[in-house]
């Protein structure tokens, strides 16, 4: 035992630790309990006792020279990196940088508010969570309007409803009591309803709606915006159609779809195999929004559209599932490293 002990001791006199890695490695072989000092002192039961007096002596001493030589390799190390703080090896490769890149939502976001910025049109934002007066009784809706169910939204309260709001609609109610005609707005935001998640639709999602009041402000202006923006977005040689439609709070209110760039207008799950992709609601603010809202119907009119950022998404890029968008899927996401707003 006796050379067995003199041959650990040499090994711990000579050691060198130049990294964190090898202290480990010391402190494993010499001071675990599975390590060779800890194995040593197994063996020590099986000594005669008329040696296990100097055999003791030498344990403890060899424990300790362990022990110190640990503390002391550690404190060099400390040592070590707090003089190097600041030190950059300039031959060291370099580390790969992870490229990012804007969510497809943002990008078209974005998009649509800088084509409808070069013709005037200011961006208004407002709460997420509404009161009922502003997302619906100032909107025309009637008091047993399916919207108003709590099938169809959130309500977070009742008497007075409180609720997460539908449309951003109520940012354009907002605009209209606080300010004076003419008035040409955008209003980008998450909206939130009660519906069944499928490759079409989502509880959650994405609108910006815009608005423009003014003294005889017609149809035919409406539809003039709308096929520039159509074009800017998706090119100038889309194809456009409105349809009628109902909305409590325009009249007369159309949809406005384009033609299916996933199947170039042949039919698909997206587009219902129709050809065509309803990307906006449209149509002239009704009468009574504008009283409502303290403008003079009598003197000023005005139009309002609603745009679905996912749905617009899903035709400049192609998806075929509005669920892709909040699955958080990387290999999804950067598909849009390159894509530029």
């Amino acid at each position: 035992m006796n050379d067995r002990i003199q041959k650990i001791t040499s090994e711990i006199e000579s050691f060198v630790a130049s990294g964190k890695e090898e202290l480990e490695q010391f402190r494993l072989k010499y001071l675990s309990k599975k390590g060779e000092i800890q194995e040593l002192f197994k063996a020590f039961r099986d000594v005669p006792p008329e040696q296990r007096r100097e055999l003791g002596k030498s344990l403890n001493a060899l424990k300790k020279l362990a022990h110190e030589k640990f503390d002391h390799l550690a404190s060099t190390l400390q040592t070590r990196e707090s003089t190097n703080i600041g030190f950059v090896d300039l031959t060291r490769p370099a580390e790969e940088i992870q490229l990012g890149s804007r969510h497809p939502i943002s990008l078209v976001n974005n998009r649509i508010i800088n084509i409808f910025s070069r013709i005037g049109f200011t961006v208004s934002e407002g709460p997420e969570i509404e009161d009922d007066w502003h997302n619906f009784t100032a909107l025309n809706f009637p008091e047993e309007h399916p919207a108003r169910d709590m099938q169809d939204t959130f309500f977070l309260e009742k008497d007075p409803d409180v609720l997460l709001r539908t449309h951003t609609s109520s940012v354009q109610v907002r605009v209209m009591k606080n300010s004076s005609p003419p008035i040409r707005t955008i209003s980008p935001g998450r909206v939130f309803r009660n519906e069944a998640i499928s490759a079409r639709s989502h509880c959650i999602f994405h609108q910006i709606e815009g608005l423009y009041i003014d003294r005889d402000v017609s149809f035919a202006d409406l539809k003039q915006t709308l096929y520039y923006f159509a074009r800017e977005f998706l090119g100038p040689n889309t194809q456009v159609r409105f349809r009628p439609s109902y909305f409590p709070f325009t009249e007369p209110s159309a949809e406005m779809d384009v033609t299916c760039k996933i199947c170039h207008g042949k039919g698909c799950n997206v587009c219902k195999f129709t050809g065509w992709l309803e990307i906006l609601g449209c149509g002239m603010v009704d009468p009574n929004v504008l009283d409502k809202c303290g403008i003079d119907s009598s003197v000023y009119s005005g139009y309002a559209f609603g745009i679905g950022i996912e749905r617009t998404a899903m035709t400049l890029f192609q998806i075929k599932d509005i669920r892709l968008y909040f699955e958080n899927d990387l290999r999804f996401l950067k598909q849009f490293t390159s894509a530029v707003e």
